[in-house]
């Protein structure tokens, strides 16, 4: 790999108006790929006033400038004259009002390209002039009321989280938009205005929590689900003790108590080696075979045909099975420590790790070793540990590894750093007449992928690529390695926009299919840890030999720009939750307990994977070199903990809401019950007069307890009176809606458009899906720019559907391929039905 320190996004100018999060980390992210960002703040500082800025703004040089004054406007114009990208999140229309009018500079400068961030859509008739605080993203879009079944059986609605998912699904989507609209600007000369509302990226990234299938058969509900029908059905009050919540887990997902008296985090389910390994590691498969485990040798059969009641590797298990398994794992855990344990997982590849604190994870010799963490010498804080860079490409990252602290600096510096910066970049794209008009077709229109991923992350980073165009098709093997839970039921959202193929590529005839796919395809994307990558042929020099210019991008669970001790172990989202402090956070230190939103990293993983792959494609336009992209679950999760996942000498404690009775971060920004349901208030000390003006609300200032205080007044009055108060004072409130709410309001039948025109929420119903169910998924709509279209993926296609096709496409005569079958080297599907009953 080339050893050139020159990082992929030099030359690439980016002046950063943004405030919060989204808007300064999407910058960051830009800047840590070697972008040179100049961040304005409004004359009093940032708007929000956190250690986590030094975070934010590494890499950049940052001024204050009051945009209000005639002055101040000139110079954020002559800024925005020299840039490339602009960005800004503030509510629709600000920047317009402020004098900077995003349309106006992109039909005068077509090469520039615009990055709006509000909260809520701008075309969102209701909520587009809301103060749209992360808290207030977060309530109106079902984040805090559908918080998973073990707070819906522990009878908590709402709920709190303070992870900021909708900045950190919005910072992966926007940071993409941007570099593939530079790509697309390499091939056009035409640059874009474009939109990434907060709101509708973290619908995006809820995707699992929002999605209804018809007709569900029983094999696929948990023993939590079956509970809570059973507690509707004959109105028992939903009143589970976390104690007692655990029985209703599957043994292979859940928290198990070690002999350190700390939690260990088992996540072996739907995979029977996995499953099977854990039992073994635990000294425990054997009792269990002797005492009648059942064994079901194909697990895409209808559940009547099976012959066996139940198999590991079968997620959920029955609860008599589930109760044997469980009872036993509590004691075999009991015999060693956590940190055992998770050593005894990662080194015979059994997904599983110790729950830890946020702030373990920080100080971890793994995240330090791997680069996950980086140290930042800050002005401020000085000595400080960060959150490494989220995606990256092999032989570009030791720089990304070494960030330069914030700089405050003066307008002229600034813009000094930009003209410079201009002066030196050999411009390769059309220039002026040569500009080509804008061809409303998608960034990556044409560009050919083979996608060998599975599960979540991995398979949603491809399909994430169809809605700008991309040709993907997904290669599994011909048989499945997961059960259908995860086999099939979870592609209903990865295998969106794909053609399937089934063939065994660990055979010889396999293998020549795989090198003729490779050949013909310009990228290809797997999920594995690096000790697998050699031996499938996916190292650099043999899949340059098999196509010279091949692109290539991997994910994993815990790898980082460097090797450290937990670089091969392999893992799901829940075990990066346990390590990294998420579960310890959510659920308490001691009672920890996951984070209820499926997919919460990994869906944003697949994003981080969709924004190396479009610095990958920048890179080789302008360089010519194939490169291999990166990013991992591991890198994510720092994204979504940026608030907490920094640490210095002097740091205050970490101290953030924790726990099942956290509903806020304080007395001002906090849920509140209303004489007819809730509020989410989000105000702060300096809105207090504000509040005072709110009738109902007099006192406030004065109050000595303003919790208690708030506690009585919003008791008064209807939740509809005090959003509509509060909102006309321009204070952020939101009342918790569910998800369900939103699809009943939302949804429409699927008509081959996305729901870019529709607001802040749009689902789609696909009555006539490929398996036979109804189902109702929200759309691919959260990026929404204006000269490039946005595509709708066609709906998941059964697996081996496209076999025969492609290939024919290879050359394979039908009898070649009937022969293949036959031999099972190749498949056109995992079992008579899409998904099995």
């Amino acid at each position: 790999m080339t050893t050139n320190k020159s990082l992929p996004l030099s030359g690439v100018r980016v002046v950063d108006f943004g405030q919060q999060i989204a808007g300064p980390a999407t910058a960051m992210v830009l800047a840590d790929l070697g972008a040179t960002v100049i961040h304005v703040d409004p004359p009093q500082g940032p708007q929000w006033d956190h250690p986590a800025n030094a975070v934010l703004n590494r890499n950049k040089r940052c001024l204050r400038l009051d945009m209000k004054t005639p002055t101040g406007l000139e110079q954020a114009l002559a800024l925005i004259d020299t840039a490339d990208v602009i960005i800004e999140s503030f509510r629709p229309g600000v920047m317009a009002k402020l004098g900077v009018d995003f349309a106006r500079l992109q039909a005068e400068r077509p090469a520039l390209i615009t990055l709006s961030m509000p909260g809520f859509a701008s075309n969102d008739q209701l909520r587009s002039e809301w103060k749209a605080t992360e808290a207030v993203v977060a309530a109106t879009s079902g984040a805090f009321t559908d918080m998973g079944f073990n707070r819906v059986l522990m009878g908590l609605n709402p709920s709190f989280s303070p992870l900021p998912l909708g900045s950190a699904y919005a910072t992966t989507l926007a940071a993409s938009a941007v570099v593939m609209a530079l790509f697309e600007r390499e091939k056009t000369g035409r640059g874009d205005v474009i939109e990434v509302p907060i709101a509708s990226a973290l619908m995006e990234g809820l995707s699992y929590n929002s999605i209804v299938i018809d007709g569900l058969p029983e094999r696929y509900k948990t023993m939590r689900e079956k509970e809570i029908e059973y507690r509707k059905a004959n109105d028992i009050q939903m009143d589970v003790a976390y104690t007692d919540l655990q029985e209703y887990l599957d043994p292979f997902y859940r928290t198990y108590e070690c002999a350190d008296g700390r939690m260990f985090y088992c996540v072996c389910p739907s995979h029977r080696n996995h499953a099977r390994r854990a039992l073994e590691a635990l000294g425990l498969y054997q009792e269990l075979v002797a005492e009648g485990l059942p064994e079901v040798s194909d697990l895409h059969l209808p559940v009547s045909e099976w012959e066996g009641e139940t198999s590991i590797g079968v997620y959920p298990l029955p609860k008599k099975w589930a109760d044997i398994i469980s009872a036993k794992m509590k004691k075999a855990f009991l015999t060693k420590t956590s940190t055992e344990w998770g050593i005894i997982f990662g080194e015979n590849g059994i997904p599983g790790a110790p729950h830890r604190t946020t702030q373990e994870w920080v100080n971890d010799e793994h995240t330090n070793k791997a680069g996950l963490i980086v140290e930042v010498d800050d002005p401020e804080f000085g000595r400080m540990k960060q959150p490494g860079p989220i995606a990256w490409l092999e032989g570009y990252s030791e720089q990304m590894l070494v960030p330069q602290p914030r700089k405050q600096v003066g307008f002229e510096e600034a813009l000094a750093e930009l003209k410079a910066v201009a002066y030196q970049e050999t411009l390769t794209r059309p220039l002026g007449a040569d500009i080509k008009p804008a061809q409303k077709q998608g960034w990556l229109e044409g560009l050919r992928v083979l996608d060998l991923t599975n599960v979540i992350a991995g398979p949603h980073s491809t399909t994430f690529l169809t809605r700008f165009g991309a040709e993907v098709i997904k290669l599994d093997p011909v048989k499945p390695l997961y059960d259908p839970l995860i086999g099939t039921l979870f592609t209903f959202q990865t295998g969106m926009g794909k053609r399937s193929a089934l063939v065994d590529i660990m055979t010889p005839e396999g293998r020549e299919v795989f090198e003729q796919l490779v050949k013909r395809v310009d990228l290809v994307v797997i999920n594995a840890p690096e000790r697998q990558i050699e031996p499938l042929g996916l190292d650099h020099a043999t899949l340059q030999s098999v196509n010279p210019g091949v692109l290539f991008c991997r994910l994993d669970c815990l790898g980082g720009p460097r090797r450290g001790p937990k670089t091969n172990y392999i893992g799901y989202d829940d075990i990066v939750q346990a390590n990294s402090g998420i579960m310890s956070r959510f659920g308490g230190p001691d009672t920890p307990e996951e984070h209820a939103h499926l997919g919460t990293l990994d869906v944003n993983c697949g994003f981080a994977a969709g924004l190396g792959i479009a610095v990958a494609l920048y890179h080789k336009h302008k360089t010519g070199e194939a490169t291999r992209a990166r990013t991992s679950l591991s890198a994510v999760t720092n994204l979504a903990q940026v608030p907490f996942a920094f640490d210095y000498v002097g740091r205050g404690p970490f101290d953030e809401p924790s726990g099942r009775e956290a509903l806020g971060y304080h007395a001002l920004s906090h849920f509140y019950a209303t004489s007819d349901g809730w509020i989410y208030l989000d105000s702060n000390q300096a809105e207090l007069p504000r509040l005072e003006s709110v009738e109902g609300l007099a006192g406030i200032e004065t109050a000595e307890h303003k919790g208690d205080f708030l506690t009585e007044a919003f008791k008064r009055a209807p939740a509809s009176y005090w959003l509509e108060a509060l909102h006309a004072a321009d204070i952020a409130a939101a009342l918790p809606l569910g998800i369900e709410e939103l699809r009943n309001k939302y949804s429409r039948r699927a008509d081959g458009r996305m729901g870019i025109d529709k607001g802040s929420y749009a689902f789609s119903v696909y009555a006539d899906h490929p398996s036979g169910h109804c189902i109702t998924q929200i759309d691919h709509y959260a990026i929404r720019p204006t000269q490039a279209q946005i595509l709708a993926p066609t709906p998941t296609e059964r697996f081996g559907a496209s076999t025969r096709l492609i290939l024919e496409e290879l050359g394979y005569s039908a009898d070649d391929i009937d022969a293949m079958i036959a031999r099972k080297v190749a498949g056109v599907g995992w079992g008579r039905e899409f998904l099995p009953s």
